[in-house]
């Protein structure tokens, strides 16, 4: 195998916390790892541990067949990869693309690394740095698949699992920001109850455990809504919209009665009331995604 393709060597460009990390479990695993910044001194740490530290990012591409990026997002991204001489560095070579951005810059990314002669996988992380390197970590990876067959000990080297989710490139940061959306929402849920608990004189830590008992409740809802929505049948069986929306206009009413700001449940239920509106009062609280684009029915 040609150095331009090695696996036993890998650029990280991006010395965050998580591309940190990044680099760290390269350097566990064994592999020659060379590491770049925009901020000089970040680099220390993994310099002691046997990183070479190149203090242009052409030179640091320059030094291995792989580029992992890892920064603030496409943006960022794109201000080291396209500018000269990195973009003409980077011919031949691979770039897997690690930054948490949309599917629409993935697919402009991928359209400019062909133009280039860049060979390029995208992919997401889906675990907080202290999992990288350990069998916790999740990776997600979309692209040509014998691109990612080949860099598959590279990708090893960070623990965990890795899937590959197909080869349009637009997948990996898809899945991204449907399940950082699931977060984002739960912990602005979570936010407001804290809230409007504390309004009735409960703590936080009064709240927590019941909370957890309430996430737990999720993960058999997620798997049975997901064959809802993909066969189209929507039961509410258990918990019809009708009941919902019930208890919707409860907790914007509570939290409303203390000030507390119930916009987001307030959209939430009207959601549901447009759901019942329609005639789909009986199904299950899911039949809303079918209709969320459908702001002119």
């Amino acid at each position: 195998m040609s150095s331009m393709s090695s696996t036993d060597r890998v650029t990280v460009l991006g010395l965050g916390p998580m591309g940190r990390a990044l680099a760290g479990a390269f350097l566990d695993a064994g592999l020659r790892t060379t590491v770049w910044n925009r901020t000089p001194g970040r680099e220390r740490e993994l310099v002691e541990r046997g990183a070479a530290w190149v203090p242009t990012a052409e030179g640091a591409v320059a030094a291995s067949g792989t580029t992992v990026v890892c920064v603030q997002d496409y943006d960022a991204a794109d201000a080291v990869l396209r500018r000269e001489p990195v973009a003409a560095a980077l011919g031949g070579r691979t770039v897997v693309n690690l930054c948490a951005d949309t599917p629409a810059r993935a697919r402009d990314t991928a359209a400019w690394a062909a133009e280039h002669g860049v060979r390029y996988l995208d992919g997401a992380i889906m675990t907080p740095t202290p999992a990288i390197g350990t069998p916790d970590a999740v990776f997600l990876h979309s692209g040509p698949e014998d691109l990612y067959r080949e860099l598959r000990p590279v990708l090893d080297a960070l623990g965990g699992t890795h899937t590959h989710l197909g080869e349009e490139i637009g997948r990996a940061a898809a899945h991204d920001i449907a399940l950082l959306d699931v977060f984002w929402t739960a912990m602005a849920g979570f936010a407001h109850a804290v809230a409007v608990a504390r309004a009735e004189g409960i703590t936080a830590r009064e709240l927590a455990p019941f909370a957890q008992g309430i996430a737990t409740i999720l993960p058999p809802l997620f798997e049975e809504f997901a064959g809802d929505s993909d066969d189209g049948t929507y039961s509410g069986e258990l918990n019809p919209v009708t009941s919902a929306v019930s208890s919707m206009a409860h907790i914007v009413r509570t939290s409303e009665d203390h000030g507390i700001d119930a916009s987001v449940m307030r959209t939430i239920e009207g959601q549901a009331r447009r759901v019942v509106a329609l005639g789909h009062g009986t199904d299950g609280f899911l039949r809303v995604a079918e209709l969320l684009g459908r702001t002119g029915t």
